[in-house]
């Protein structure tokens, strides 16, 4: 007897019974579930990417997949363990740390079960400001008005990583909020918080937004402490964000970054995973002008960049047999 570990496959195995048992001819359809990020983000478009090459060809391969908004990296894994999402988008750095067994996982201890998929773009760590907030670089934070994300963000496990390694805690804001990336371009602009912070790929809607309705601008991150991070992690590496991407910000950004990648866990079947990612390759020119993160885009990179956890056999099967690896 097969046990269902993963309740949604369990859910969607039910369903096809149903259908079996109540019409003399049915075409089976297993239903599979993407955790992704806010609406203004990234991870979400991103998600809905995958999906779409999956889903133009489901009448062929039976698989239909699902994209769905969560508060973001932290919640996707814990909620994959937990069966109830069968992939999540997670920063570089979440991944590690799950496989690991650290920070934001620690409790619980490490998620032996995680499985890596592919890695996508990559992510700077993106502190916004106030124009008149007189922010130049991240440690003219102290004393400001600081969103550091809500629990269970990408972007909250980067930034406390960062204030931890500046021996930094939230008594150092004058006020920290816990806005999800939804609320807080609209906190910023109305002057409830003078600095955002993003984990996100560019060009992004939501600091496309800020930046053109709010006068905001970019902030640089470096100094001793971030360069200790990139050499003691390799999930990190410098990053520069290029001028006058945004309107009003002509100088490039120094700062540092993770990069995207795609989770799953090892209950969920080979053929799944197989097939998702085939349906990504096999479309890789579509896929990399659904969003402008993807435009530098390199298969050979995201079999292995950035990736902590080991790969999911159906996807290994795919890049064994397509000679990638």
């Amino acid at each position: 007897m097969h046990v269902f570990k993963n309740k949604k496959l369990y859910r969607a195995a039910i369903v096809s019974v149903i259908g079996f048992m109540c019409t003399p001819a049915f075409s089976q359809q297993q239903f599979f579930s993407i955790g992704t990020g806010s609406l203004t983000g990234v991870y979400y478009p991103a998600g809905g990417a995958i999906c779409r090459l999956v889903n133009k060809e489901r009448k062929e391969h039976g698989f239909r997949c699902a994209v769905e908004s969560t508060s973001g990296s932290v919640y996707n894994v814990n909620t994959i363990r937990e069966g109830d999402l069968d992939f999540g988008i997670v920063q570089s750095d979440v991944q590690y740390n799950a496989y690991t067994g650290v920070a934001d996982f620690e409790q619980e201890g490490a998620f032996e079960n995680i499985r890596s998929v592919f890695s996508m773009h990559s992510e700077p760590f993106t502190v916004v400001a106030r124009a008149d907030a007189d922010i130049e670089t991240f440690d003219d934070l102290k004393g400001k008005r600081v969103n550091i994300g809500n629990q269970g963000s990408g972007q909250r496990a980067t930034l406390e990583v960062l204030m931890n390694a500046k021996a930094w805690t939230t008594d150092k804001f004058s006020i920290s909020t816990e806005l999800n990336g939804s609320d807080q371009v609209q906190a910023l602009c109305d002057d409830n918080i003078d600095v955002i912070v993003y984990v996100v790929g560019h060009p992004s809607a939501a600091i496309q937004e800020v930046t053109t309705s709010c006068n905001a601008k970019l902030v640089e991150v470096s100094g001793d402490e971030v360069e200790t991070l990139i050499e003691e992690n390799p999930y990190y590496r410098s990053v520069t964000i290029p001028g006058e991407m945004y309107k009003g910000n002509d100088k490039d950004i120094e700062t540092f970054g993770v990069s995207a990648t795609l989770v799953t866990s090892a209950d969920v079947p080979d053929n799944i995973v197989y097939q998702l990612v085939k349906s990504v390759f096999e479309n890789f020119e579509e896929f990399k002008q659904l969003h402008p993160a993807f435009s530098n885009l390199k298969q050979e990179d995201m079999m292995h960049k950035a990736l902590s956890a080991p790969l999911h056999k159906g996807a290994e099967k795919y890049y064994k047999e397509k000679g990638l690896m």
